[in-house]
């Protein structure tokens, strides 16, 4: 049977939470888009249920926060398992219960919105790599009743998860560590176990949440155990739980179940030409605290709007390099912090004087608290970080605003579907005909911040479509926004 072929901008591998949030925001930016799925049919495990500050941020700014209501909200998380208070300067402090199952139907559901076009029950089977840098990528995928399906495209992402398949056809070596210690995990309906948070016992850590539906998720680790390799039985799970907390949850019924350890790896380069990486599909690590899927949400976030750039033209030289440079460096700092915890967390009375210690600096010290929660949470992410203006390559800040038409805040402004943003809070004519030129791309509002905000002294504000500021004005300010404009959105045609 003859293959069927589709052509797109971008190919995305795998319709996860990462993939799916990659393929909105490419078509947020008019790249035409195909997302090959091998399942049949969404998940119905929900393996990561927090989210944190930044991606509550993220998805506010793209209008996804009504369609979930009001998740249940716990402003205290934890490090290593030691309690910590995530509160900080953001409309979403702290941690959000939101299911992945959940988070997948959203942002499934506002990517076909947009116009992707999502092939389930396909598994990419093989990728051709054009030899020049532009000659772009054919992929054939084998998909329902045995047909096939050759997609040609200029770019291909891989967010098909830690045992990527994109990864693999494409030869790209995944350097770390293997897992030395892991915990093992199941959701159990018809148990009745006190919940327990972080309980360090003598034989191992037990953790237990039971929802609102009365089932258990049960966590638990044996110290000195080493990774048992594969998925386990829920038999397995049962015993060593009676072992550690000497409690029988044999007799319930498990609904999933599953194990992970601290496993540590990352890619040495996410983009390779035409073929980039995002999510686990570009780094492995332990999902302590949620951080794993935040971290991959993340990099679909950085990564749309730039190769979205480039598909169309509109990219500046280099812009889609900057997507490696970027994230690889977040990446590798939020694998390091993972490996402290999973010590932490999973370490035997060796790691107690050490616990006690971080324990007592977050309760004593602020600064120590609010430097690990802006870890944990992403706001405290710059690109950048060595310009002395602190709000460059930072996020930026929520700040309530008073424009033409009334009341507004920051979170409002960057709903612009795609776009830049210039902010002026000077009321500025010549720098509005300084930008006019790319009026495609940046979006211009004017607008006065409260008195002391955190926009400081700043009287105007140039915003990427991620959320991220490349350009501040004050009044000793030398230069206009020009170089900034140039350098992250191209050349405009009304140059």
């Amino acid at each position: 049977m003859a293959a069927r072929t589709v052509d797109a901008d971008v190919l995305v591998v795998g319709a996860g939470p990462v993939g799916l949030m990659l393929a909105g925001e490419l078509r947020l930016g008019g790249a035409a888009t195909v997302v090959l799925e091998r399942r049949d049919a969404p998940t119905t495990e929900s393996r990561a249920s927090t989210l944190h500050a930044r991606t509550m941020e993220l998805l506010d700014s793209r209008g996804l926060l009504d369609a979930l209501g009001t998740p249940p909200h716990e402003p205290r998380g934890h490090f290593g398992g030691v309690p910590l208070d995530l509160t900080l300067p953001s409309p979403w402090p702290g941690q959000w219960k939101v299911p992945q199952t959940r988070t997948e139907e959203l942002l499934q559901d506002w990517a076909l919105g947009l116009g992707a076009d999502l092939r389930r029950g396909y598994e990419l089977r093989a990728v051709r790599v054009g030899e020049d840098s532009g000659a772009g990528v054919e992929a054939v995928a084998a998909g329902p009743g045995g047909r096939a399906l050759r997609v040609r495209a200029r770019f291909v992402v891989g967010c098909d998860g830690e045992d990527s398949t994109l990864r693999r056809l494409t030869g790209a070596g995944f350097p770390g560590r293997d897992a030395g210690r892991e915990l093992l995990r199941a959701d159990v309906a018809g148990i009745d176990v006190p919940d327990r948070r972080f309980q360090r016992l003598e034989k191992g850590l037990a953790i237990a949440a039971r929802r609102g539906d009365g089932v258990t998720r049960v966590m638990v680790h044996e110290f000195g155990a080493e990774p048992r390799g594969g998925e386990p039985e829920f038999g397995e799970v049962a015993q060593v739980w009676k072992r550690v907390t000497g409690e029988d949850i044999s007799s319930g019924d498990p609904l999933w179940v599953n194990s992970f350890g601290d496993a540590d790896r990352q890619l040495g380069g996410y983009r390779r030409g035409a073929v980039l990486f995002a999510g686990d599909a570009a780094h492995q690590q332990m999902p302590i605290g949620g951080q794993a899927l935040n971290l991959g949400l993340q990099d679909a976030v950085n990564l749309g709007w730039k190769l979205a750039a480039e598909v169309r033209g509109r990219a500046p030289a280099g812009l889609l390099d900057t997507y490696h440079a970027e994230r690889h460096a977040v990446g590798r700092r939020v694998l390091a912090n993972i490996r402290a915890q999973a010590l932490l967390l999973l370490g035997g009375p060796e790691v107690e004087p050490v616990r006690t210690l971080l324990g007592e600096l977050i309760a004593e010290r602020p600064a120590v608290r609010a430097h690990l929660a802006g870890m944990i949470s992403g706001l405290d992410i710059r690109y950048g970080a060595d310009a002395e203006d602190p709000l460059l390559g930072a996020r930026l800040p929520y700040v309530q605003l008073r424009g033409p038409e009334g009341s507004l805040d920051t979170a409002d402004l960057l709903r612009a579907g795609g776009r830049g943003l210039l902010l002026d809070l000077a009321g500025d004519a010549r720098l509005r005909t300084a930008v006019r030129p790319w009026a495609d791309r940046i979006v211009t509002v004017t607008a006065r911040p409260a008195p002391d905000s955190a926009l400081g002294a700043a009287r105007a504000v140039l915003v990427r479509p991620d959320g991220y500021v490349v350009w501040t004005g004050t009044e000793g300010t030398p230069d206009g926004p020009e170089i900034a404009l140039k350098n992250w959105f191209g050349v405009s045609d009304r140059n």
